[in-house]
Order: structure tokens, then sequence, then C-alpha cells
């Protein structure tokens, strides 16, 4: 193939995968109205994942603090492998059928959290065993996986099965089987978020002033809600540190 073959004929690939996650949305709902009422009551949402899997749960866990202004507890994102398989691949990590369940007792897990197993084809012993585990302590389960009936979904409580089929180049779930995956991830961490009030109207008035780009967001957001100059929204945001705090001060 030429590569404007080779792109054009992976962007059509792509575009199936929103589809598949529409079929999945009912699944996804039941997962988010679990996780919800464990939250307010100081639960926590774990992922666990390995490789590329494993990745995109840190990605999105990792996200969660400067987004929403939520401490990083909140949510936790767990790779087999530890710290040095989010950019090195780690020979067997994958394999193992004690460690996950190592992994998530540091962090003292009780059947208030959740835990969300990702692994594409479903079968990954790291995470199939870990889920296992939980359930046998009373933790609540739930998994992304791509394929239907597998291993990882029988240990689940709340199984999300995305079937995306064969990838561009095959058994690289990198690709549509990852896509899909980012996507779930976005809608759960992203609704959970809403539901429990760390966004107002469809604005992150809880996001941490990190950097200039975001200072000057929340500047704005604070001109608007208040009907404020610039200099001064911007003194007030500093002031109180965060858009949601500005706003219910001068009101």
């Amino acid at each position: 193939m030429s590569v404007s073959d080779l792109l054009a004929s992976m962007n059509q690939e792509d575009q199936t995968v929103p589809l598949a996650v529409e079929k999945v949305i009912p699944a996804i709902c039941k997962l988010v109205e679990d996780i919800v009422p464990k939250m307010r009551n100081g639960g926590r949402l774990f992922y666990i994942g390995a490789g590329t899997s494993g990745r995109l749960g840190i990605l999105d866990a990792s996200e969660c603090p400067p987004t929403f202004g939520v401490p990083k507890e909140w949510v936790i994102g767990i790779i087999a492998g530890g710290e040095k398989a989010i950019q090195n691949a780690v020979e067997n990590a994958e394999d193992s059928v004690t460690q996950a369940w190592e992994d998530l007792n540091k962090y003292f897990i009780t059947n208030q959290d959740v835990v969300v197993g990702i692994a594409a084809s479903g079968t990954t012993p790291y995470v199939v065993q870990g889920l296992k585990t939980c359930r046998e302590n009373n933790i609540a389960t739930a998994c992304i996986t791509c394929n239907p009936g597998s291993p990882l979904a029988e240990h689940s409580d709340f199984p999300i099965e995305v079937i995306v089929g064969p990838e561009f180049v095959t058994g690289s779930s990198r690709m549509k089987a990852g896509t899909a995956q980012k996507l779930i991830l976005n809608m759960i961490s992203t609704s959970v978020m809403i539901q429990l009030g760390r966004v107002k109207d469809n604005k992150m008035v809880d996001m941490q002033l990190s950097n200039d780009k975001l200072i000057d967001r929340g500047t704005r957001m604070v001109m608007a809600a208040l009907d404020i100059p610039y200099d001064k929204a911007q003194a007030l945001l500093i002031a109180h540190g965060s858009v949601r705090k500005a706003v219910e001060a001068k009101g």
C-alpha cells in the first residue's frame, strides 16, 4: 500500500470504534452507577492492566487530579511490572497470578473500592486473577475487554465487552482496542466526576492552575460567571486557587 492508502485504511477501521462503544453504553452506565455511591462514601476507583491496557489506565487516573481537582488517591492506575512498565516492556509481568492482588493490597483496598480490569484479550493472567481475588474478598469488579465471553468478564460484576473486530495489524491491540478502551475510560472517569459535583455546567471549575494557559482559562471562566474585567477576575482566581472558590467567594 502507499502511505495514503495505509492512512485511509487505518482511518476507516478507526471509524468503527465509536459505534462499538455505543453498543456498550448500558454496561458502562451500570458500572458508573455503582462507582458513584461508593466514592461518595470514601471509596476509590482502581484500574489494573498490563502493557497498553495498563498504560491507558494510568493515563486516565493521572489526569483526574489536574482536570477535576481531586486527590490522586481517588483514582489509581496500576500496571503489571510497576513504574518501569509504563515506558518499557517488563518480561513475564502479565503472567503473574498473584502480583495484582499484592499490588492492590499496597493501597489497603477495601470493599468500598471498585477495581476495573483492562485487557483487550480478556485472558491476561495478572488482570484475570486480580479480579478473581477481588471478588473472593467482596470487592466490586468490572472489566474492559474486546473479546466476548472471556475469563476476565467471568470474574467481573460489571463486564464491558466492546467488540471492535480484527486489528489493521493483526493482534496489535494498541490500535482499535486501545482506542475503544481510552474512550470508555474517558466516559467512566468523566461521568463519575460530574456525578460527584466536580464539574459545573460543562466547566472544569476545580482544575489545578498548573500553568499560564490554565490560569488564563480559569480567569475567563471567572470573568463570565461574575461579569467582571480580566484583571480583577485573575486576581480573584489567584487569591482563592480555583474557579469554584473564586466565584463562591465573590457570590
